[in-house]
């Protein structure tokens, strides 16, 4: 290298300031060198200039301009450095892949290249490289070692070697490129602009396996919830035809015992009407003989004949008092026929409401509709809320069902100075006494004209001494309501819905990794949260927050559940 440099050492082309190879040369007045950015930063600053290697002082920042001359041999040095490492990463593929780089010029059998011309973008054999070192004009011509793929290494436009990269416009340059359109660029060397990129490509790499791996987490996660709600919606239907079979085979065993009740009456009243009839039939012929006999006796004239037959006349018995009979069309089967009509009707109500029900389901109601909310409320739970949990400007009724902010600040200070780790001291929260796990449960708190307050559930080791950092891992899954919006708390500035709340139902599936909030007066789904990851218990989190958006004195109040009509 040194012979390619006229005897040149590699020190003289180092600039003084950033000990690199010269970019962009300029020389000072006293005659030394330095690299224009280096020496333009080292004066930047107002007081008089001085030169860095011997001192010399100028009243003036003089008029420095790049010194062509050294600029030529500092990229003849550094083209010489690039092809020791292009010369050295050629060698270390040669020995990879077991090729070389064939000469451009020979025709038949490519012979290997000994050099390649920077100006003549062509790589030569030791025979077709000989004009090279006989005639005048190839004698100037840059010489590297044989590179493949040459004409990616050399400017289009100034025809020398690419050596530089700008850091402001992401691009390789020549010398050339370097000093006219990238003077008041960041421009370093190509070798240490690749070492930095490579380390970016690396991190960014890395960035996006993790980015591939949350997608195929996220799509293991799905698949495996599609595969559980498969599962599940296949047991919820076989529960359901199970129950609805078993509703029709009472109702079949109900209509059976109908029938079989009412051909017993049947059979029971006809069997008495027909003794009934057969004693009055016998009666009637025994009154048509006596009846006979007297008719014989009126027609006898003779007095003393007619007193004598008289007495032989046979009376009638005693006969049955035909009013105590009657068919009264058995009562008892009319009043079964009523509960049975009344029994059905309510039966068809029910079907019709669940038909309804399956009806809004079915165009996308889902757990929105009233029949969701009726679901959930089915898991309804009684919450009270623990005192030792309060933040000090939180007032308890007694009942501790309601919670309300106040601003006493004496009262604050005397419950503040009580050492309690379980009281939020820099949260206006307060958690509901008991917590839950592996369980579904709901609640319903009312909180009227509030124009902020934060309300859902939250894990048992929330922080109690610090605030709360709006996030994922916060440990608390809640809605955030200010003014006329909702927001998740994990995700500030986000509304989930637009609207307000007097009555607000909250429902937690455990084991489903589920938190939903209800509106009870409108029977609609506020927001959810899904794939939660619970690890411990649950309480109830209430936060009636202060008055920054307007009055909010109004209480938090724990109500009993109201059933969806």
């Amino acid at each position: 290298m040194a012979s390619s440099l006229g005897g040149f050492s590699q020190d003289q082309f180092l600039c003084p300031i950033c000990l690199d190879v010269f970019d962009r040369p300029v020389s000072t007045p006293c005659g030394h060198n330095f690299c224009l950015p280096c020496i333009s930063s080292y004066w930047s600053e107002p007081q008089a200039c001085r030169c860095p290697v011997c001192q010399q002082l100028y009243p003036r920042r003089p008029d420095l301009k790049v010194n062509t001359f050294i600029s030529e041999i500092a990229s003849h040095f550094k083209s010489l450095q690039l092809t020791d490492v292009g010369a050295g990463g050629a060698a270390r593929q040669r020995a990879g892949d077991g090729s070389a780089v064939p000469c451009d010029v020979c025709a038949d059998v490519k012979e290997d290249a000994v050099r390649s011309c920077v100006e003549c973008l062509t790589s030569y054999c030791a025979v077709h490289l000989e004009p090279h070192s006989r005639a005048a004009g190839l004698k100037r011509h840059t010489l590297v070692e044989p590179v493949a793929g040459l004409e990616d290494r050399v400017c289009k436009e100034h025809g020398r070697l690419l050596t530089s990269f700008c850091t402001d416009d992401d691009v390789v340059l020549c010398d050339a490129c370097a000093s006219a359109g990238h003077a008041r660029h960041k421009v370093v060397p190509a070798q240490q602009a690749h070492v930095a990129m490579r380390r970016r490509l690396a991190s960014t790499e890395g960035k996006v396996q993790e980015e591939i791996q949350r997608r195929m987490d996220k799509v293991h996660s799905v698949k495996e919830s599609l595969r559980q709600s498969k599962a599940e919606t296949e047991g919820l239907i076989a529960n359901s035809v199970q129950e609805l079979a078993e509703l029709v085979f009472a109702i079949q065993e109900n209509q059976a015992e109908l029938v079989r009740l009412t051909d017993e009456r049947q059979k029971a009243s006809e069997e008495e009407a027909d003794r009934f009839i057969r004693e009055v039939e016998s009666e009637a012929t025994t009154l048509q003989k006596t009846a006979a006999e007297l008719w014989d006796l009126s027609q006898t004239e003779d007095g003393l004949i007619f007193l004598q037959r008289y007495s032989e006349v046979t009376l009638p018995p005693h006969t049955m008092d035909l009013s105590t009979f009657s068919l009264n069309r058995q009562p008892e089967v009319q009043h079964m026929h009523r509960c049975v009509s009344k029994s059905v009707l309510e039966l068809r109500a029910r079907l019709s409401q669940m038909s309804s029900d399956m009806k809004r389901y079915s165009t996308g109601g889902g757990t929105s509709t009233g029949s969701g909310l009726r679901y959930v409320q089915q898991y309804q739970v009684d919450v009270v809320l623990d005192l030792n949990t309060a933040n000090p400007q939180l007032i308890l009724s007694d009942n501790w069902k309601e919670v309300q902010y106040s601003p006493d600040f004496e009262r604050y200070f005397q419950r503040a100075q009580i050492p309690n780790p379980s009281m939020f001291s820099e949260h206006l929260g307060v958690l509901g006494r008991k917590g839950f796990a592996s369980r579904k449960f709901y609640f319903e708190v009312f909180v009227g004209r509030k124009t902020e307050f934060c309300l859902g559930v939250a894990v048992a080791s929330i922080p109690r001494r610090r605030e709360l950092t709006r996030t994922f891992s916060s440990g608390l899954w809640a809605l955030w309501f200010m003014k006329d919006k909702f927001e998740a708390f994990d995700s500030p500035g986000v509304p989930v819905h637009r609207g307000k709340a007097k009555r607000i139902g909250v429902y937690v599936d455990y084991e489903g990794g589920q938190v939903s909030f209800f509106d009870v007066n409108a029977a609609a789904l506020i927001h959810s949260f899904y794939d939660c990851d619970f690890t411990e218990k649950l309480h109830p989190y209430l936060n009636p927050c202060d008055n920054e958006y307007g009055s909010n004195w109004d209480p938090m109040i724990i109500v009993p559940v109201r059933h969806a009509d």
